[in-house]
């Protein structure tokens, strides 16, 4: 494997997808709204997909570090763990992203203001923090929380206030939304990794929850992602046309089958699945939004 290729594995080019949704779903209520810009949506879209990278190389260095990836891997392929890189490789590949990261962040911060200041600083320490420093959330069961908050509320919510200056009321609704998507993707890896994370110590939330109450997690996030396009319909803040999102329901079906049938190393199909249900469900509710437009 060439250098590139051993990059291209680090980053992990299949997780980017979920990245970007929740950016495709607030670019698209701002479009609604009358408030789409180009340069911050795209920049939102940017700062997002780096965050998503510089959070899968910290995960990759930091895990290896603290022992966890120690053993046979459940999951893909960790570079460090591998030696395909060095830790020394993999953290300045770290900190060239989240500069770049930051970089992108001078620009929105320029558009939005201290908000978006305190947004992307909290999101990059986040991201280091999740496996890495002196209290790695992921390792005390804090990691479902941080994906909620900076993956669903902030990714969404942040790229409408940084076209529109304020966040409505129905994108605070599809921010928790396209959160609990985005947390169901989490909760596939740890259920898949109980054992291992258990016996290396790290304590997800799936560590403490157990495999009933993990899979209870799934479905739970999975409800509140689907109920919420229709509790807006119903209260009059978008159309019927953002019933479109349902369409997604038997992907998300089948995945719930495969968590509640499948265990260990078969979850990995499970895990891209979820991954790729949110884009289809960013996907659908984006083009329910345009029909909106054109028909409301």
């Amino acid at each position: 494997m060439n250098m590139f290729n051993r990059w291209i594995l680090a980053i992990r080019p299949k997780t980017l997808p979920a990245a970007a949704s929740p950016v495709i779903v607030g670019t698209a209520l701002a479009l609604r709204d009358g408030q789409f810009q180009w340069g911050p949506a795209l920049a939102a879209l940017l700062g997002a997909e780096l965050l998503q990278i510089g959070s899968n190389l910290a995960n990759d260095v930091f895990d290896y570090e603290r022992g966890t990836d120690a053993g046979e891997r459940l999951g893909p392929t960790r570079v460090t763990q591998s030696g395909l890189l060095s830790p020394q490789q993999v953290k300045r590949g770290m900190a060239v992203v989240f500069g770049l990261a930051a970089l992108v962040g001078l620009y929105l911060i320029f558009v939005g203001g201290w908000p978006i200041l305190v947004l992307g600083a909290a999101a990059i320490l986040s991201a280091i923090a999740y496996t890495g420093g002196p209290f790695p959330l992921g390792y005390y069961g804090l990691g479902d929380l941080f994906v909620f908050l900076f993956f669903g509320l902030g990714a969404t919510a942040g790229t409408y206030y940084v076209q529109a200056l304020s966040v409505s009321q129905t994108t605070w609704w599809m921010s928790i939304a396209m959160g609990a998507l985005t947390v169901m993707i989490l909760v596939v890896n740890n259920l898949r990794d109980i054992e291992t994370d258990r016996a290396a110590g790290k304590k997800t939330l799936a560590v403490r929850l157990g495999v009933r109450g993990t899979r209870g997690e799934y479905v739970f996030c999975a409800l509140t992602a689907y109920l919420i396009p229709a509790m807006l319909w119903m209260v009059g803040l978008t159309s019927p046309w953002g019933m479109l999102a349902w369409l997604s329901l038997p992907l998300t079906a089948r995945w719930i089958r495969a968590i509640y049938t499948q265990t260990g190393r078969d979850l990995n199909r499970a895990l891209a699945g979820t991954g790729q249900l949110e884009l289809v469900y960013a996907f659908l509710f984006v083009v329910g939004i345009v029909l909106e437009n054109w028909f409301y």
